[in-house]
């Protein structure tokens, strides 16, 4: 059995790098082969030197995404088969004995190197592709700040989660797994509700919406779309990016309407509502809740597995991992966290399928209540505005992209117009 596991491991994890690759090359070479020519649909709108640039930049991210994707493989197979793990779990053993402390502790360390081993890439990202293409606005100093109040709330808020599970491990018996999920879901709810209001704030500055015909008119929509929020907000996204974007947060009481500074500047008022409404189409037709629904049974059925996979050896072995006394569950749990990615990718087109839907149905709640030509109008000036590919390749969106194609989605609107 653990030889069969390691093989099955190392199949699914080469299928996953094979997919990927094949995926991103389709991507890069469809891309740059149509970026001399504007669709159709975006001639009298976006220009032939945007067009160019955002197939530039969609290549670059691609390019940085299959690095990224290579390096971190790399990084599962020295952690599992090369005996990282088993090191760490080694090292850490005299100070931390072989009780809760240490098992949080083995977690923590896993987690901490591998974020520590992403953040080149984010540097890259930010300040050598962002840069280049006039998005990023961040400074060294406040990517610092972020970083540092990042870490501070993984410990405040993730590490009392991590160590109720692991105790729940130890103590709970063979549901230990549901009485974890119920943590969980109570974990991920108060979470969402303070989101909004206290999370968000220590990164952004929100501030009421001034404009008071802009006011009016978001204030129209809200009522006769029926969506009760705790304000609408502007938020200094400029700080840090160019990128424009408007989204609503949080649950019960706290839902809160959040505009970026740099959508408001870009945008006709009554394209900033178009933007709103399809927003609201994702409440009004139950899209958050769904996702919400679907998140919280994924979590009890991977639990569930995981809670069956811990007690058994193989599970261990076949990833190169002897089981430590004492340490059992958090290296159970790292190991688990570690190759999900590994096994749950071929589930990722179907979830972006339900997403890609959400998203046409959304757009035409927006049509109903505003104007089509206006949220096709403002789709038009997002795609330019922050580069984004309206020649993706039709394989690689379908498995990534959460939004349907530029060309789609414009031509379904002026349809339904």
């Amino acid at each position: 059995m653990v030889v069969a596991f390691s093989l099955v491991f190392l199949a699914f994890l080469l299928l996953m790098l094979g997919l990927k690759f094949w995926l991103g090359a389709r991507q890069i070479r469809h891309v740059t082969q149509h970026a001399d020519l504007v669709p159709r649909q975006f001639a009298a709108r976006i220009s032939l030197e945007a067009h160019q640039k955002a197939a530039r930049y969609t290549v670059a991210r691609q390019r940085l995404v299959l690095l990224e994707t290579a390096f971190r493989a790399l990084v599962l197979l020295v952690l599992t088969f090369g005996g990282g793990l088993q090191a760490i779990a080694r090292l850490l053993a005299p100070y931390t004995g072989s009780g809760l402390l240490s098992q949080i502790a083995i977690v923590a360390a896993v987690v901490l190197l591998t974020a520590l081993l992403d953040l080149p890439f984010e540097w890259y990202r930010t300040f050598h592709i962002e840069q280049k293409f006039g998005f990023n606005r961040m400074t060294a100093t406040l990517f610092a700040i972020d970083l540092g109040k990042g870490v501070l709330l993984s410990i405040v808020i993730g590490l009392p989660l991590l160590a109720l599970v692991l105790w729940l491990m130890a103590v709970a018996g063979a549901l230990w797994w549901l009485y974890a999920w119920a943590a969980w879901v109570a974990w991920y709810a108060l979470l969402n509700v303070l989101a909004p209001t206290v999370i968000a704030p220590l990164f952004n500055k929100f501030e009421p919406l001034q404009d008071s015909a802009l006011a009016a008119r978001v204030q129209s929509l809200l009522e006769r779309t029926g969506f009760a929020s705790r304000g609408v907000f502007v938020m200094d996204g400029s700080r840090r990016s160019s990128h424009g974007n408007a989204y609503f947060a949080g649950l019960g009481r706290s839902k809160r309407v959040v505009f970026f500074d740099t959508l408001l500047q870009r945008l006709l008022p009554q394209e900033i509502e178009a933007v709103l409404a399809h927003e609201l189409g994702h409440f009004k037709l139950h899209h958050i809740l769904q996702r919400f629904a679907i998140v919280i049974a994924a979590s009890l059925a991977l639990l569930a597995l995981l809670g069956w996979l811990a007690g058994e050896p193989w599970f261990y072995l076949g990833l190169g991992v002897e089981p430590v006394a004492g340490n059992k569950n958090g290296l159970a749990l790292i190991l688990f966290v570690l190759i999900l990615p590994v096994f749950s990718f071929v589930a990722a087109p179907v979830a972006r399928l339900l997403s890609r839907r959400h998203e046409f149905q959304a757009d035409r709640f927006a049509a109903a209540q505003t104007s089509a030509q206006d949220l096709a109008s403002a789709l038009v000036k997002l795609y330019n505005d922050n580069a984004a590919t309206l020649t993706p390749d039709p394989l690689h969106s379908s498995y990534y992209d959460s939004h349907p194609p530029a060309a789609v989605r414009i031509e379904r609107l002026l349809a339904a117009a």
